[in-house]
Parts: structure tokens; sequence; C-alpha cells
């Protein structure tokens, strides 16, 4: 039998240079095509404009005493000045650390003494956090930090004005040098840097481009964070190498802001994880919005249910949406489904190998390639995989073994033509009376319910069978309510009776991460909390 091993297409090559190089290509190929929008600032540039701008920044960081190597983070929403503050850093060498925007005072203490900040471009404040305060609070436990350059003040301005004489400052550079440090969520302990190289973030948004089928012709719609590759690097990153321009619809997930940028801006591209669609696909004016320039986009960061994707397909008219598949680890995309795939393809897998990448599915336990069809842990190979996590080679040696694979703790399963399935973290796997329960099976199920809008299952400690299932349920507008004996009774005949949640409750919406992902850990915690209280 085939074993779970695949490898990507080796055409077209990779790009070569520095992610300052290929905004210069950009510049000098599309001068006056649109490069970035910020909606809510009412601003605009082209590639020609852009360019210049990042330069006068590169310029005043130059001045100011930034040299390659230096780390420099970036903590705040997103606007126009991050798109900046990424490509000027990138232009002279400076690595940017990428701060989560939800960090408090604890957080940023820790990644700004392990990344070894000098300098922190910030927000004055978003929402309920008051990032200056916050800094300033920070200031006596972290010696390194020098300066702090904050976003619509006079000091930032002077910065981003400074003449530039030419392109000195980006000789000397390498494709090869780490370029970008982002911090894991932490959910399993403290937070990693993740270190990336030009090589690693530059390609990787090419060929995700690429595969989207971008052209100058291209507008989308980046609703994702910046902080995150999933902004940076498949928003940005794939945007410059293709010409196409960078819409900024609000700072955060707006849903409505959104859908009035994709209207505005007459969209083509559209990003988002599960959770952000099924948000605009609730709006009660949602029919109101014109969709029709919308052909593409990415769903990303968790699995999609069918029904959302589509909905998607017909209802925004996103006939040639992608799936993709990554982690930070691997800058982040290492499979995708192709705009061309049939829609079972698009909604039951996260695709295949993307282009010279390589993939396998190992049992493990033994290490062992598994056998197509069979459950296993995803790893990923090539040019995509991290430099390695900042100052913390153990940490790496555990994830990034000596042949140069990435274990990523996922669950995964291919098929016989190479098409990946996602069936759930190794972490998230319920074993019940020594049976293992994929949550993400069940999941899916729970979907068909006409009363489920959304459902996250989980495992809840047990004496008898060691976990149970319990099912956390948003129910559509409506509906009153869904119970356990509910569930039982739609499952009849249609799932094994261990995969039946034995417990069922509602939530008016899942604790989420910033870049969309549901907190199962808090889930878990808040079910134990609940069932002993109840008992």
């Amino acid at each position: 039998m085939e074993k779970s091993y695949a490898r990507g297409e080796t055409t077209p090559g990779r790009l070569s240079g520095t992610i300052g190089e290929a905004l210069r290509r950009a510049a000098q190929r599309w001068p006056d095509g649109d490069a970035l929008v910020d909606v809510p600032a009412g601003r605009r540039w082209t590639y020609s404009q852009l360019r210049q701008d990042v330069l006068q920044l590169a310029a005043g960081l130059r001045r100011a005493g930034l040299r390659r190597g230096d780390r420099v983070g970036v903590w705040s929403p997103n606007r126009w000045e991050w798109v900046l503050v990424q490509f000027a850093t990138a232009e002279i060498g400076v690595i940017l650390v990428t701060m989560n925007p939800s960090y408090r005072a604890r957080e940023v203490e820790f990644v700004v003494n392990q990344a070894g900040m000098r300098w922190v471009f910030a927000a004055q404040k978003f929402r309920d956090a008051d990032y200056v305060g916050m800094l300033a609070d920070a200031a006596a436990s972290c010696p390194g930090l020098e300066h702090v350059a904050v976003f619509g003040t006079d000091g930032f301005s002077e910065l981003s004005t400074a003449d530039h004489e030419s392109d000195a400052d980006a000789e000397g550079l390498s494709a090869d040098d780490p370029i970008n440090v982002q911090y894991t969520s932490g959910t399993t302990g403290r937070p990693k840097g993740a270190t990336l190289s030009h090589d690693n973030i530059l390609n990787n948004g090419f060929f995700v481009g690429e595969l989207l089928g971008y052209t100058p012709a291209d507008r989308v719609c980046i609703r994702v964070p910046f902080y995150h590759c999933f902004g940076m690097v498949m928003g940005n990153l794939a945007c410059i190498t293709h010409g196409s321009a960078m819409v900024i619809p609000a700072p955060s997930f707006d849903p409505a802001a959104t859908m009035s940028a994709v209207e505005a801006e007459s969209c083509t591209s559209l990003y988002g994880v599960p959770t952000m669609f099924i948000a605009e696909l609730a709006l009660d004016d949602f029919e109101t919005f014109d969709l029709s320039s919308l052909r593409t986009g990415i769903m990303a960061g968790s699995p999609c249910p069918e029904q959302i994707m589509r909905h998607v397909v017909s209802r925004m008219h996103m006939a040639q949406v992608s799936i993709c598949y990554g982690m930070t680890e691997t800058s982040p995309v290492s499979t995708q489904t192709r705009i061309d795939d049939p829609v079972e393809l698009r909604v039951g897998t996260v695709g295949r190998v993307g282009p010279h990448l390589e993939i396998k599915i190992v049992d493990p336990g033994t290490g062992d390639v598994t056998d197509r069809g069979a459950i296993g842990e995803l790893c990923t190979r090539g040019y995509s995989v991290m430099l390695g996590y900042w100052d913390e080679p153990e940490k790496t040696a555990e994830v990034l073994d000596a042949d140069g694979w990435m274990h990523t703790g996922d669950l995964a399963v291919m098929d016989d033509a190479g098409y990946v399935q996602i069936t759930g973290r190794s972490k998230d796997m319920v074993i019940r009376g020594g049976e293992n329960i994929y949550p993400r099976e069940v999941e899916e199920f729970l979907y068909t319910h006409p009363d489920v809008r959304d459902a996250q299952v989980i495992g809840v400690p047990d004496d008898k069978y060691g976990e149970e299932l319990m099912a956390w349920i948003v129910l559509r507008p409506g509906a009153s309510t869904v119970t356990a004996d509910d569930i039982r009774t739609f499952a009849a005949d249609k799932l094994a009776r261990q995969k039946i949640p034995r417990y069922v409750r509602t939530i008016d919406e899942f604790p989420m991460t910033v870049t969309g992902k549901v907190r199962k850990v808090e889930l878990r915690e808040m079910a134990v909390e609940l069932l002993a209280r109840e008992s």
C-alpha cells in the first residue's frame, strides 16, 4: 500500500532575494497599481507611493540607530502604519517581532525581554487596552527597551518622513536572514518565538497567491490580524508578489465593516477563519451587500463546517475559495486546496502539499510513515520551516528533527490522491473507555442539526470511562435550546453510541484567540467547573 508521503510541484520556481527586493520589483512592474488601502483611515497608496514611504521610514530607522539584526516590536491592530513598519524593517534587516493585540502587561514584559527588543512601535490604545500606558509600566522590567514609537504622533511622523538617498541600506542582506519573530499562543506553556526568514515568508506568500491565481487585478480584503502569518504573509506578501491590492476593512474584525469594504473597494478575495464567515452570513442585512466582485479567498485557522463553506461559495460568490492549513512555525501554509478542485475536496480536506514542500503522516508512537488512509501526526519539510524558536534551542529540538521535519502535533489522514484531512489536535483527541474519538467528526455531525449554528466538542473527566464527550453549542436565531436528549434522538442510527455527547450546553459565543481560533482549553475549564457545580 502507498505511504502517506507527498512532495509538491516544483514550478514555478522559488523567489530569490529579500522582502525589500520584492517590494522594489513590485514598484517597478506596477508603479500606478493600488498597493494599500486603509478604508477607515481613508488613505491609499500606489506601489510607487508605498515603496517611497517605506524607504523614507527605513531611512528614519537607520538614522535613529537601528541596524541589521536588531529586534523591533509592533503592537497594534491593523492599520496602514503597521504595513509600513513591516516593509521598512525588512528593508534594512531589522527583525520585526509581532505582538498580539490582546497582550497585557505581563505578556508584554515577557516577549520584550525574551526577544531582546530595542524598540516597540505601538498604537496609543485599542478598545480597553492602553498600549502606551502598559509599555510605560513595563519599562522598569525591560532594561533593553530603548524607545516606544507611537502611531499617530509627531514622533512617528518624523521617522517616516526622513529623506532617503539610495538602496544602500539593503546591501549585504541575505534571504536566509531572520526577519520576523512571531510568538505562539502559549496555550500549553509560555509563548515561544518562531523565527522566520525572508525566504520563509516571502516564498510562502508568493505560492499562496499563485495557487489563488492572483494578478494585479486582484484586491484582497485582509480582515485577519497582521500580527499573525495569516495577515502579514498570506495577505501582504501574497499581494506584493503579484501586484494585488491590500485592503484593510477595519482595525479588527467587524463583519459589517468587512462587507462594506468588499463592496466599496470591489474586492476579489476575502480572508478569514470560519467563525468570521459565520458572523458575516448571520448579519441581518447580509443580502443588501453587493459581493459580486468576489471570486476567491482563504478560509483557514480551524476546520470549516461543510454547510458554511457551501454558503460562502453560493451566497458570497467565492466559487474559488481555498482552504489552507499550516502553522506559524511553517510560515504558515503547508497544504492548500486548488481553486479548480471539486467542492467536495474543498469542504472535506485541507488540500494537498504546497509547491517546493514535502509532507508525511507518521505514527506518533513509532515515527514510521503510515499507510494512506491511516491517522497519524502530520509533518512538514522544506523552505517554509522556521529557523527555530528564538533563543530556545531545546524547544526547537522538540518539534524540529535532525532531518528537517517539523512535527505539527496535528492528527491527519492522507487519501490516495494526496489530499489531507485534519482530524484534530493530538492533545484534543478524546479517549473514552480506551476508544479514540476525534471531536471534529462529532462537530461536523452537530452542524447538520437545524438549531445548531456552531459547535465545539471536548473531553471532560469521567470516573467510569476516563473521559466523556461534551458539546458546547451556539444556537441559531429563534432556537430555544438543544439538550443531550435532543442530540441523542437526532443521532439515532447516525453516530456510534460512544460518539454521542453525554453533556450538551449552550453558549452565546466561544472564547476566542485574536486570530479567531476557539480556545478549547478555556472551554474545558468552564466545563469542569460547570459540571462540578451541577453535581
